[in-house]
């Protein structure tokens, strides 16, 4: 079935966010012509998913924010274009409403009044396009791994049958199979409808097959007010002629390289990335390791999960100056085995242990055993939704709160905060609430405040998600400068390039029962 493809326009369109100073987009111009599929580039922080949402009419009224110039679906107000276009937004969680998959898919189709029969034959579709056909419609959301509630809400929204398609971000959280999965899904579905596509995506080789205009967008600028439309055209011409300026700028531009940040020994002794057994130092850790090769944190004959297990007798041990990626599919537990290394989950049976002087002065070497406090300085967890941590009302007082928490005097902590913005790219946002950040500015927020607190053993769950080139490099650095004083650093991710580029020792997870 062929759907109207939609029309797009911005005329001089800009928005300010009502607890915002200056506008997050200023001067954009362009025409989508209907049936076109258009990849969406700018550095983070650029108001790309600001412009996502405004085309999706959810950016609110005027009590809301400021709006200049006119952005329209095929000629009507974007914010009142009802049912013209749907978004899949950079988190699923912010998106799935209700308790059972069926409903949930549902969502849109009943509140656009599509008949009943016809709701469940297009849900049930949607599905089987996103690699979701044989999931009980009556599972509960709540138990669907990351990657399954992103292709749940891309399911929602296929299921609408919108003439415009916004994906922000759709394959940020999914592992190697669920992006090939969303991207056919995407492809299959362009092909039989003709939908306009609009994609943001920092990675952006997964949908290059698919995408015949490159727009690029700036931030404006506070005191000229320019910002608009940098580049805009085909992508041999976008990325020939403004490759350079691309990359300044922090797109991923293809064919570019990435950084080396592999230990010093690893380089110099040629250990092969990704082996059990590379364990890659630098030379300031590696006196340190020679002399003391008792691990920074171990399990014993762990079995982890959520009421059921996930993995049963595991024995692992995680040192300071490495960096181990917990690798596999999304839903095979790695965001959980995290949780417990961090002390947040109780092991359903066996123990994780840290080393004597790390656990020196808590309640024993458990740490699942400690109080919250007990856990600062020593274990920090970097979550997979940067929202799950936030606990102040301004970014500054966010990354105060460590410091503060471990005696630190006003003047100090925030002395600490502001480095740690300053080192993040983030310190024009100081009295900004961390809500209202785009998705890479929450999860570099989420990083800084959780190293301000100088933990000897660092967990991070995807922590490159939302991030363009430059802050990927960025974050690159931080992690392999946390490693080189000292600190075990466990990441959860499925970022290939980020375990290279730190030369990561790997762990693959596979499902139970494989």
């Amino acid at each position: 079935m062929r759907i109207t493809p939609a029309r797009v326009e911005a005329k001089d369109w800009g928005w300010r966010h009502a607890t915002r100073k200056d506008f997050a987009l200023r001067g954009l111009d362009f025409d989508i012509r209907p049936g076109e599929h258009v990849l969406l580039l700018g550095a983070s922080g650029a108001g790309k998913s600001t412009l996502m949402a405004g085309l999706a009419g959810v950016l609110g009224g005027s009590d809301e924010g400021e709006q200049e110039g006119s952005l329209t679906i095929d000629g009507v107000e974007a914010g009142i274009a009802r049912g013209k276009a749907g978004l899949v937004l950079q988190d699923p969680d912010s998106q799935i409403i209700l308790e059972r998959v069926g409903d949930d898919a549902a969502f849109g189709c009943e509140n656009l009044a599509v008949p009943r029969d016809e709701t469940w034959r297009r849900v049930r579709e949607s599905l089987d396009l996103v690699g979701l056909k044989d999931i009980d419609l009556d599972r509960s959301t709540r138990h669907l791994s990351g990657g399954q509630r992103q292709r749940l809400a891309l399911a929602g929204v296929l299921a609408m049958q919108p003439g415009l398609l916004l994906l922000d971000e759709p394959t940020a959280n999914l592992d190697p199979e669920g992006v090939r999965e969303v991207h056919d899904a995407v492809r299959d579905v362009l092909e039989r409808t003709g939908q306009t596509m609009v994609v943001v995506e920092h990675h952006i080789d997964v949908w290059m097959d698919l995408i015949d205009r490159v727009i690029v967008i700036g931030h404006p600028d506070p005191d000229s007010h320019v910002g608009g439309v940098i580049a805009d055209g085909k992508p041999g011409e976008v990325f020939g002629e403004y490759g350079d300026l691309l990359a300044q700028g922090g797109a991923w531009v293809p064919g570019r390289a990435i950084p080396d940040r592999a230990p010093a020994r690893a380089r110099a002794d040629g250990d092969a990335a990704g082996t059990a057994d590379a364990v890659g130092e630098t030379d300031a850790v590696a006196g340190m390791r020679d002399d003391c090769r008792e691990p920074a944190l171990v399990t014993e004959d762990l079995s982890f999960g959520r009421g059921f297990p996930l993995g049963e007798h595991i024995d692992l041990a995680f040192f300071a100056g490495e960096v181990t990626a917990l690798m596999g599919p999304n839903g095979a537990g790695k965001s959980t085995l995290a949780l417990t290394l961090a002390g947040l989950l109780k092991p359903l049976a066996g123990h994780v242990r840290v080393r004597a002087d790390i656990a020196e002065g808590a309640r024993g070497d458990e740490p699942d055993k400690w109080r919250s406090r007990e856990l600062l300085g020593r274990i920090g967890m970097v979550f997979q939704e940067p929202e799950h941590q936030f606990a102040a009302a301004l970014v500054r007082d966010e990354v105060a709160i460590g410091p503060k928490s471990m005696g630190a005097d006003e003047t100090r902590a925030y002395a600490i905060a502001d480095a740690m913005l300053e080192r993040m790219n983030l310190s024009r946002f100081a009295k900004a609430n961390p809500y209202t950040l785009s998705g890479g500015e929450k999860r570099r927020l989420s990083v800084a405040s959780m190293l301000a607190g100088a933990p000897k053993i660092l967990v991070m769950d995807e922590p490159t998600f939302g991030q363009d080139f430059t802050t990927w490099t960025e974050m690159v650095d931080l992690i392999a400068k946390v490693r080189d004083q000292g600190s075990a650093v466990i990441i959860v991710t499925h970022d290939e390039a980020l375990v290279k580029a730190l030369d990561a020792r790997r762990i693959m997870f596979g499902f139970a029962g494989e």
